[in-house]
């Protein structure tokens, strides 16, 4: 049978992973973790000698729900203060558990990180080499507010030229290397990205922007580094033509200035066998999107 989560056969799947001991397969068995996470106190996604990242705690949760050692793999990595309003991690274990774990680990993890889904899959698909695309959004704030702290950038500029700034995001697409937005080109195997969408919105005020931007991979800091650039736009301080030149590899910035992590969100991890919208109310946390009204400019 092919595991194609979508619409009814979604609804099935997420009862068979909550009442699992239902379901036999032969071999190793693999759940997806559906999940989500406001990622302010974590040192990112992954395990961190100096910090505590949010594997850490998932892995000794599940340690302390199963009773034995327990390994899992994420769908990608977020940077220290990043947050995940979707994000996916696998976990084989060697036979069902008869117990409802959605449940129970719910109870067990700390309230910044929530798991939506426990979903049974056939075969071994991968969490991470398996994603066919990633979404981010990035929030940022033009006021002081103390209840956006966290959960959106503070950016407190002159009037920013929105026009110019959705230029600049609209050559995105146009282009693949993006070795010259990146941290650490050279520890990566490869530089090319294939940028599917990109684009700013904005709140009725004009005080509230977020951008979103979807591939089928990125690079170490590049969405963060990227918001960059594109605020220098927004400020006059970049030029666009000078800003193109960075994507077409004529030249390279001389400062990468990454923004900060508090406003970027992984908000959508899509596969070929599972599509699941994100949580209305993790866009972004504690802020939906209908409340916000953002508006295309």
């Amino acid at each position: 049978m092919s595991l194609y989560l979508n619409e009814p056969l979604y609804l099935i799947y997420r009862y068979l992973g909550r009442k699992s001991h239902m379901l036999y397969l032969s071999g190793n068995l693999r759940y997806f973790f559906h999940i989500g996470y406001d990622g302010t106190r974590f040192h990112g996604w992954q395990r961190h000698p100096y910090g505590i990242g949010v594997q850490q705690v998932l892995e000794t949760a599940l340690q302390k729900i199963l009773k034995q050692p327990v390994a899992i793999v994420g769908c990608g990595r977020t940077d220290a203060g990043v947050h995940a309003s979707q994000f996916f991690f696998h976990l084989d274990v060697a036979r069902p558990w008869e117990f409802d774990m959605l449940f129970r680990l719910n109870k067990v993890l700390p309230p910044d990180i929530a798991v939506f889904d426990i979903l049974p899959m056939e075969g071994l698909p991968h969490a991470r080499f398996d994603a066919s695309q990633r979404s981010y959004d990035y929030l940022l704030h033009t006021y002081k507010d103390p209840f956006l702290h966290g959960a959106s950038a503070l950016y407190l500029l002159p009037v920013l030229n929105l026009d110019a700034m959705q230029a600049a995001a609209a050559l995105l697409p146009l282009y693949q290397d993006y070795r010259n937005l990146c941290l650490t080109p050279a520890e990566h195997d490869s530089t090319l990205c294939h940028i599917t969408a990109a684009g700013w919105s904005v709140n009725p005020q004009g005080d509230r922007l977020r951008f979103h931007i979807s591939a089928n991979r990125f690079l170490s800091r590049m969405i963060r580094i990227l918001v960059g650039q594109l605020l220098q736009v927004g400020t006059g301080a970049l030029s666009l033509p000078e800003f193109e030149s960075y994507l077409a590899l004529e030249r390279a910035p001389k400062h990468l200035s990454p923004a900060y992590p508090q406003g970027l969100y992984l908000s959508k991890v899509s596969y070929p066998f599972l599509n699941l919208p994100p949580r209305p109310a993790f866009l972004p946390i504690g802020h939906p999107e209908k409340a916000v009204g953002w508006q295309s400019f």
